[in-house]
């Protein structure tokens, strides 16, 4: 069976060795993540290195995504580096200040890295640490120390993440870390950023500023919405970003937790309407990271997301650290192709209301090429083209058949990786003429597997001699044809 939507999977220890991560692309991985909070660059570099190898073996495109560290609070070391045991009820003092010999950690005291924290809480603040496994609430502040009061059992560890919901935190957009990180993916060929705790759109265009000003113009930049202003400031994110990654994870710390479901609904509709493509991430099959099948809920959690429209789901811990890799993305892959058994049934085919002028062409085309499809029964669509766009809008119209596309552009080939039910290859289809850019496509669907004799494919194309250029160079998608394989 066919699988459309995208499968993002975070590299680690667990999936170092060759065999493990050949099965794992074997099995529906779509998308290598590395997670820049933890790693040396020489471990990035091999492991990037693993998967562009792999990649060409087995003849498969694999978009690459850097996921950056962020402004976070994290806490200080600890005495002989081990946990700290806590009580509710317990009081313990937190030191906005760097970790020295003099102040590591034990049961009544603790530092954190943001200096300028005793400014931002107030009395009733809570400071949650290690994904909210501890709850401290601020009781009073006394110049650098934050007293606070215990709120439930459990364990602190050092160099653990901190919340704090509800208060303003001044952090910076983008860390000196975090420049450092993206120029180093860049160098690399990344394809994709996933930018951490992305707060207004102007800390988007500082990203993007970035890349453009060192050889990034075509990586994609993918804000994590995992705070509260994030969410109230959506609309402008998204205008600047090639597409969004729902981190629920530290959204769902950050705001109420039962908050999120629809937050991630909200968020999800938007992405689809303007045609950007959307991750959606964090313990979505969280228990196989210990045991080899997910819980009930994991699973319903993974096909709903699909049901909202996700591009792309994401695993975490469960590629990077857990026992059952290979196991955790034959899953989803597989709750994936049922779930889209049921989404092209009640497929809705409509060109969005903010259309105008070109674009209006191309989605007009690209409805048209999904209703032809379903009409002759064609085996998959045909598209060659110069960005990728054209895949986006028919992608949006999600038909029940692969989305084969051809670009002579590595560039667009990966950023198409991440498009629901697209399956991209670089190809040098040469655009002169209508049908001679239909037959060649037509050729490299059949070499690639995807037609035979006798099959219909439905093709889209741009002919120069009657097409609207786009800024003068590009010709807008203005065919669809219908080809019999002979």
């Amino acid at each position: 069976m066919y699988k459309r939507t995208k499968i993002v999977c975070t590299m680690g220890p667990a999936c170092d060795d060759d065999d493990i991560l050949r099965d794992m692309i074997k099995a529906g991985m779509n998308v290598a993540r590395f997670n820049f909070s933890h790693g040396s660059y020489e471990e990035h570099h091999e492991r990037i290195e693993r998967v562009r190898r792999l990649s060409r073996e087995l003849n498969q495109p694999i978009g690459i995504l850097l996921d950056t560290k962020g402004p976070e609070i994290r806490t200080g070391l600890l005495k002989d580096h081990q946990k700290i045991s806590v009580k509710t009820g317990d009081k313990i003092i937190v030191t906005a200040a760097p970790t020295t010999e003099q102040n590591l950690g034990d049961a009544s005291h603790i530092s954190l890295d943001h200096m300028n924290l005793p400014n931002e809480v107030k009395p009733g603040s809570m400071i949650l640490i290690d994904d909210g496994i501890v709850g401290l609430e601020v009781e009073s502040i006394d110049g650098q120390d934050i007293h606070c009061v215990v709120k439930n059992n459990g364990e602190i560890g050092e160099r653990k993440g901190v919340n704090v919901p509800n208060v303003e935190i001044n952090l910076p957009a983008i860390t000196e870390r975090d420049h450092e990180d993206i120029l180093f993916g860049l160098n690399e060929g990344i394809d994709y950023i996933a930018a951490s705790f992305i707060r207004d759109g102007k800390a988007v265009r500082e990203i993007r500023e970035l890349c453009d000003a060192n050889g990034g113009e075509h990586v994609g930049i993918f804000p994590k919405i995992e705070s509260a202003l994030g969410v109230e400031n959506f609309d402008e994110i998204l205008k600047e970003s090639n597409g969004i990654m729902v981190a629920r994870g530290d959204l769902g710390i950050e705001i109420e937790p039962q908050l999120v479901p629809h937050i991630q609904k909200e968020i999800i509709a938007k992405c689809n309407a303007v045609y950007k493509p959307v991750i959606t991430a964090t313990q979505m099959l969280d228990s196989m990271i210990r045991n080899p099948r997910p819980t009930r809920a994991e699973v319903a959690d993974v096909a709903n997301a699909i049901y909202d429209g996700t591009d792309a789901v994401m695993l975490s811990g469960e590629s990077a650290a857990g026992k059952y890799p290979v196991e955790a993305v034959r899953m989803q892959a597989s709750i994936a192709i049922e779930t889209e058994k049921f989404l092209s049934a009640h497929a809705e085919l409509k060109v969005p209301e903010h259309s105008h002028g070109t674009r209006v062409i191309n989605n007009v085309v690209g409805l048209s090429a999904v209703n032809m499809a379903t009409t002759v029964g064609a085996r998959c669509i045909t598209l060659p083209t110069t960005t990728g766009r054209t895949a986006r809008l028919i992608s949006h119209f999600r038909p029940n058949i692969p989305i084969v596309a051809f670009s002579r552009h590595d560039w667009a080939v990966q950023q198409m990786i991440m498009y629901w039910g697209v399956d991209p290859y670089l190809a040098s289809i040469t655009q002169m003429n209508a049908s001679e850019t239909i037959t060649a496509a037509v050729e490299a669907a059949k070499e690639r597997g995807y037609l035979r004799k006798d099959d219909v494919t439905v093709v889209t194309a741009g002919d120069p001699k009657t097409s609207v250029t786009l800024e003068d160079r590009i010709t807008s998608t203005n065919v669809v044809f219908v080809a019999q394989v002979r």
